[in-house]
């Protein structure tokens, strides 16, 4: 899509600029592929492409795999974050799935994760959305310590108050784990990350309600997304558990076990 310059400016951290023949927009889209607005210069949206290699409707063969997939029904929708500066430079800052969105508002995950990761005494920091009741979701970081370095969440928490910028922004909860999951190539994999955050959030919610069951397991379906699997409540309880459930966007399911 972009290649850098042979001769002009080089932009550390940028892919450089549109090859020949491609168009590329930042833009802010709803899930059917409609265009809620474009995003200005700097500004972080979904990078959308435009070129010969494009094929509007045929990029997948399964006809349903492509619904929802362009922009105004001719920009591929690439499913990466970032941004094209006042020189026509872009810069990728993320995936689209990974945004936090919080009571409406986009939260991109890598300024909380750049943020912590400025710290002396972290290695390693994924960022993700955490389930809530009232806005649907709110940032929460897990991180990994550089061995031998002893820092509390409460440190931690404050250091991020003071460096990003946005209260909508900081996270809620920051939890250290002794290794953040990761990927062949060495990436924080973030599904991981969120089964434990629908677990912690779901079991905290359960137990300040006296119900005696728990969220046993965080299942992944094709259709569905993440599903938390809660262990069967006794016949007088299941109204009540439904209730509380019944306020999060998770979807859950009695377990067999």
């Amino acid at each position: 899509v972009s290649v850098n310059p042979l001769d002009g400016e080089r932009k550390i951290g940028s892919v450089g600029i549109p090859a020949p023949y491609t168009q590329v927009r930042i833009l802010e889209c709803e899930d059917d592929g409609s265009v809620a607005r474009e995003c200005q210069p700097d500004e972080v949206g979904e990078i959308c492409v435009s070129s010969p290699g494009v094929l509007p409707g045929r990029t997948y063969v399964d006809p349903g795999k492509n619904v929802g997939l362009y922009a105004d029904s001719e920009w591929l929708r690439t499913g990466d974050l970032g941004k094209v500066d006042e020189d026509g430079y872009v810069w990728i800052t993320g995936r689209a799935k990974d945004l936090i969105i919080r009571g409406g508002h986009n939260i991109d995950p890598a300024v909380i994760e750049e943020a912590l990761a400025s710290h002396e005494g972290i290695a390693f920091v994924g960022a993700i959305g955490q389930p809530d009741s009232r806005l649907g979701e709110i940032p929460c970081a897990y991180v990994e310590l550089v061995a031998g370095s002893s820092v509390s969440t409460e440190e931690l928490m404050g250091f991020a108050q003071k460096r990003i910028e946005s209260n909508i922004s900081r996270p809620a909860h920051i939890e250290i784990l002794d290794e953040l999951p990761k990927t062949a190539v060495g990436k924080v994999f973030k599904p991981d990350l969120r089964k434990r955050a629908i677990e912690r959030v779901l079991n905290e919610r359960i137990a300040s309600e006296g119900l005696s069951v728990s969220v046993v397991e965080v299942a992944e379906d094709p259709s569905r997304g993440l599903v938390a699997m809660v262990s069967k409540p006794d016949a007088a309880d299941e109204e009540k558990l439904s209730e509380v459930l019944g306020e999060y966007t998770v979807p859950c399911e009695w377990s067999a076990t």
